[in-house]
């Protein structure tokens, strides 16, 4: 028997989304969307920055840096060849939940690509001169970084959120962890989570279900987990200890940051924080960028994010601001987030940020890679390809007075941070007040 748990699903798009699950343990998703001459895979590994201790920050990044620069049977040369010999494209990513390796060609050659993807998932071999040269290449991205007053200003911020907990570093680690890492330590990780019972692979575009399973069995079949199980991940909780913190420096602009934590991908808030977000934060219409910039001209920017993650995640409102702004822009934020606790949404605005909200979460679902990359994300998080259904009709029977509950829960008293020349961010040295 190849497979088990064979399943179908109909997304609102009407895509048909088929799932089976070969002995092996790899979960296959097929969309079949036959209008475009053009297959897209993704293929993912439930790892990612969120499995490495906090002294090998970036190890994933790396790993995903070195995964393609050689096999056993091929050089990083013939490997970029195969690829760009016949137009396709081919790269690996690494995220805080998950590592990823991205594939795209024309139908008729998706199977020398999946062939090949399988071979750099198998048995790369970090030659050690790539990894040395990537490590420096890392090393330099991360100088660049720390050279960007926002990006300081986040880091900051993320680090006195999370603490201890792999999400208070950078995809990219630090330069301290990097510079401490090995090929060893590529090969460790690799062994550890690289397995066909830790895998998800996506495909969308010309193909039948049939046709993706037999894919995917010919390439991976013969892969057979090891006998010692997958760690069990002990993380350190994170708890809310709000608190400012404060980096002087010489810059044109004062960064102005205001960090909650918040909930996971998992939990019942989910889709009204992420209405929330849309509606404080999201285009040119959101209320931050109205108010705040075209009202009273406080900000060069302003925005909100709120990411999708396995574990508590993070809200954050921000601003770019003139330095002699900065504490009325810090006010001025924070009193825009803290009215969502004490003033309902109109029936208008709720709708209008459903709306748009809904509407930018179906046009990211127009391409074969993008239906590969949602479905492969859902099933990879543990929310199954259900949730496609389930989120839109989470965010539709949001009301008024859900978002004003849920903006009560999280939305109490922020971690702040602060990025700008000295005169204007140590007067605001003070704690936040609740």
């Amino acid at each position: 028997m190849v497979q088990v748990n064979p399943s179908v699903t109909r997304s609102p798009q009407d895509s048909i989304i088929h799932r089976t699950v070969l002995e092996n343990g790899i979960v296959v998703l097929a969309v079949e969307n036959p209008a475009a001459d053009i297959i897209a895979g993704r293929i993912f590994i439930r790892a990612g920055s969120r499995c490495e201790p906090q002294e090998q920050a970036g190890l994933s990044h790396l790993l995903s840096t070195v995964l393609t620069k050689g096999t056993k049977q091929l050089s990083s040369l013939e490997i970029a060849d195969r690829v760009e010999s016949i137009g396709a494209s081919l790269s690996a990513d690494a995220a805080s939940d998950y590592f990823q390796l991205s594939l795209k060609t024309v139908s008729a050659d998706f199977a020398d690509m999946l062939q090949l993807a399988g071979e750099l998932l198998r048995s790369p071999t970090f030659p050690e001169a790539e990894v040395e040269l990537e490590q420096r290449l890392t090393l330099q991205d991360i100088r660049s970084q720390q050279e960007q007053p926002s990006t300081i200003a986040f880091d900051q911020l993320r680090q006195a959120m999370y603490g201890q907990h792999p999400y208070a570093l950078s995809i990219l680690g630090t330069q301290a962890t990097v510079s401490a890492l090995s090929r060893s330590d590529l090969q460790h990780y690799h062994q550890t989570y690289f397995r066909p019972d830790n895998m998800v692979i996506s495909l969308a575009g010309r193909l039948t279900a049939e046709d993706a399973t037999a894919l995917v069995e010919e390439v991976f079949g013969d892969w057979q987990p090891p006998q010692k199980p997958l760690p069990v991940l002990h993380l350190p909780s994170v708890t809310p200890q709000p608190r400012r913190i404060i980096s002087p420096q010489e810059t044109q602009q004062s960064i102005v940051m205001l960090g909650y934590l918040a909930s996971s991908v998992q939990e019942a808030d989910y889709a009204t924080l992420k209405l929330l977000n849309t509606y404080l934060g999201n285009g040119l219409s959101s209320r931050l960028f109205v108010e705040l910039r075209e009202k009273r001209g406080l900000a060069y920017e302003v925005s909100a994010f709120y990411p999708t993650r396995l574990d508590s995640s993070h809200f954050v409102v921000y601003m770019g601001t003139a330095p002699e702004n900065t504490a009325i822009a810090l006010e001025g934020l924070q009193t825009e987030v803290e009215r969502m606790s004490t003033t309902q949404l109109t029936s208008n605005e709720l709708q209008a940020s459903k709306n748009k909200l809904l509407g930018q979460y179906a046009l990211g679902k127009q391409t074969n890679a993008q239906l590969a990359q949602v479905f492969g994300w859902y099933e990879t998080i543990g929310l199954g390809i259900e949730f496609d259904t389930r989120f839109e009709e989470d965010v539709n029977s949001i009301t008024p007075e859900i978002v004003q509950q849920v903006a009560c829960r999280y939305f109490i008293e922020p971690y702040v941070s602060l990025v700008g020349p000295e005169k204007a961010v140590n007067p605001l040295v003070a704690p936040p007040t609740s």
